[in-house]
């Protein structure tokens, strides 16, 4: 069901040692679909913005996703996408964008989880 994975994306962000505070919210879209949009803010003043819109039965597919990181002055930071431009990707359509990257580069659908990891591994370096 939807909210067995709702429910696992809360904890996943309320055991982060690194968020100060979130909004998550799920719209339903039928006992297996949703559409999930959130905002974490961090110890150190950035932001991520989120959606999936995911379906949950004997697996979970996420049939549209966004991570976007960005510090307090919102530039941004990384951006993981599966938006269907960047064709010439091996990864296409799953991408991110990065700040310290000129170019869009090659990345695997990542989950929230590994999003959090890697801001948490960010803001260690600060």
């Amino acid at each position: 069901m939807i909210e067995e994975y709702y429910q696992l994306l809360l904890d996943i962000v309320k055991t982060s040692p690194t968020v100060s505070t979130f909004d998550i919210t799920l719209d339903k879209r039928a006992a297996h679909i949703g559409l999930i949009r959130g905002e974490i803010y961090f110890i150190n003043k950035t932001q991520l913005y989120f959606r999936e819109l995911v379906k949950v039965e004997v697996q979970i597919v996420r049939h549209m996703y966004s991570y976007h990181y960005q510090n307090s002055d919102k530039e941004l930071i990384f951006r993981y996408d599966d938006t269907p431009h960047h064709h010439n990707l091996k990864t296409f359509p799953h991408h991110k964008h990065s700040c310290s990257e000129s170019n869009v580069i090659e990345a695997l659908p990542p989950t929230l989880d590994y999003v959090l990891q890697e801001i948490e591994r960010l803001i260690a370096l600060d």
